[in-house]
């Protein structure tokens, strides 16, 4: 494979109590990550199948005509190390270089994020705990031929105004 994969990821925006949608900051945040992504050569969207996420990727998809949104089940919400063929399907799935340059987005949640980090960043499995992404932050993942990997940002908020940043992190985290 030739080409540059550019792997944006996502964590889901904040969900109601109940996890069945996305809090009135949720959306909001939501709507600012589409607009963010709006310029971004983006080819598709994948989502977990888990409502939080799949209302985040509706929001988000709006500022993203055409870009083709589908589901899919290796971004659920579950301990990577827990269910390593799942972890590893997932990685399998959405790493590695591609055939062209390609840009893809997924939403997903705190677990699949940091797995991904950990994963390309070669650390061992016990630190993927150790990556603490907010709602909507924004991660990006360069895979490049020859095998090399380069995390660019981790946990971007620039798209959000400070009331909306650090949702879904531990309150010492929240600033």
């Amino acid at each position: 494979m030739s080409g540059v994969r550019h792997l944006w990821i996502a964590r889901h925006a904040e969900a109601t109590g109940d996890e069945t949608g996305l809090s009135a900051a949720g959306e909001q945040q939501a709507a600012l990550l589409g607009e963010r992504l709006s310029g971004v050569p983006l080819a598709a969207i994948s989502h977990s199948p888990l409502p939080r996420a799949v209302r985040t990727a509706a929001i988000v998809s709006a500022h993203l005509p055409g870009v083709p949104v589908r589901v899919a089940d290796e971004l659920d919400d579950r301990f990577p190390t827990e269910e390593p063929a799942a972890s590893a399907a997932m990685i399998e799935r959405f790493t590695g270089p591609s055939e062209d340059e390609r840009h893809e987005l997924v939403i997903t949640h705190a677990f699949q994020v940091a797995w991904f980090v950990r994963d390309a960043l070669e650390t061992p499995e016990s630190r993927w705990r150790d990556v603490i992404p907010a709602n909507t932050g924004l991660t990006v993942i360069r895979y490049l031929p020859g095998g090399r990997t380069r995390v660019i940002v981790f946990n971007d908020l620039s798209h959000l105004p400070e009331p909306l940043r650090w949702t879904g992190s531990p309150p010492e985290l929240r600033l």
